[in-house]
């Protein structure tokens, strides 16, 4: 089992320049080769012939074979790994079914994060060690903070750069740890503004989250509104780049508060439960009328499963992934009757029937229950 230990790097000022280096290294690595996948793409399109379509092994011996000298002071796997995840990014483009879906996008220097991978790196006397590169002198092993009890081969460490500090997610293969078992099942519901399951509810959407939510919303407009006044030149006023970084410092933030949510959440669920029944949401589907940053609010979701999934199989417990089209909202757990057209239950409730938002009225048997209680209950009859 692949367990993955994130930690702070507190490299010198030498190692620095590599970290940076290598940072650039990767983003024009993937941009290379995403230029040259998309014109070998669009060539196979034009000829109507599938031995131009574009792959990891052709992108990447075209770019190997096209090196400049400078190149070759940097790490070859760097070039080799940024190509690897070019691959798989353009495997999930082609298949709309994964979360993240979307086209491969270039990279951008004046992203946030910026950052590099390699399956080169060991732990050597509790510090992390790079492999240098020949014809360097100067190398030094990188201090860390947060792997103290790190024990294992490590395998793909990727390191980056956000806001000055470096970091450096550590996976390193580990033996499943059991948790003792409870003969326990659960499901979760997930909604806009929490998540609910057999013992109650657990706020995704809490005040902090949302002033932060407002306040992302104005920098961006603000942002937006100088770009349409001053075009290019924008960027390059101090007022600009102040609100740029306030917008994410913001960011930071919220992916903070999400963190925290879904990790307490997740470990509660695989240390109380052997069997947990969740939906297959498709999140960018999810409708959110009253919520300012929907964007964000939907990668908590995506997030929660992510987690989940990954904590089921590090603790031998059993994850059910519930249809997308399973109706567990229109269901009525009592006696199986679903809701059909007018007779739905939206985000306002049914306007025809006059029930409100949160409660669930049958109309062939006539329970009465919680909205959410109900989905949970429909969700755990899947076991």
């Amino acid at each position: 089992m692949i367990k993955t230990q994130k930690a702070r790097l507190y490299p010198n000022r030498t190692m620095k320049k590599v970290l940076d280096d290598l940072c650039d290294y990767r983003r024009y690595c993937w941009n290379q080769g995403l230029a040259l996948w998309n014109d070998m793409y669009d060539a196979s399109l034009i000829l109507e012939d599938k031995e131009f379509l574009p792959n990891e092994r052709k992108v990447r011996n075209e770019l190997v074979a096209d090196k400049a000298d400078w190149q070759y002071q940097l790490s070859a796997r760097c070039l080799q790994l940024a190509v690897s995840d070019l691959g798989k990014a353009w495997k999930n483009f082609l298949n709309k079914a994964q979360p993240d879906w979307g086209k491969p996008q270039f990279k951008s220097k004046k992203a946030p994060r910026q950052g590099f991978k390699t399956d080169r790196a060991k732990i050597v006397n509790g510090k992390l060690r790079l492999d240098k590169p020949r014809g360097i002198k100067k190398w030094y092993d990188i201090r860390l903070k947060g792997a103290a009890f790190l024990k294992g081969e490590l395998k793909v460490v990727s390191i980056y750069r956000e806001n000055g500090k470096y970091w450096a997610s550590l996976p390193f293969e580990t033996e499943i740890e059991i948790k003792a078992k409870t003969g326990k099942q659960t499901a979760v519901d997930v909604n806009v503004g929490h998540f609910s399951y057999t013992e109650g509810q657990i706020k995704t959407l809490p005040n902090n989250l949302k002033f932060l939510y407002k306040r992302i919303k104005h920098y961006q407009r603000s942002l937006a509104r100088k770009r349409k006044a001053n075009g290019k030149k924008a960027a390059r006023s101090n007022n600009y780049v102040e609100t740029k970084a306030k917008l994410q410092r913001d960011y930071r933030k919220v992916a903070n508060i999400q963190h925290d949510i879904v990790q307490k959440f997740t470990t509660e669920l695989v240390n109380n439960y052997d069997e947990i029944v969740i939906e297959d949401l498709d999140v960018k589907r999810i409708q959110m009328s009253h919520v300012a940053s929907k964007g964000l609010q939907r990668s908590l979701f995506g997030c929660f499963r992510q987690v989940l999934n990954y904590k089921c199989q590090l603790y031998g417990k059993e994850l059910f992934l519930a249809d997308k089209f399973y109706p567990s909202t229109q269901r009525c757990s009592r006696c199986g009757f679903v809701k059909t057209g007018d007779d739905k239950i939206g985000l306002d409730g049914n306007m025809k029937h006059k029930t409100k938002h949160n409660e669930y009225v049958c109309y062939e048997c006539g329970a009465t229950m919680d909205r959410d209680e109900n989905a949970v209950m429909n969700l755990l009859a899947l076991i």
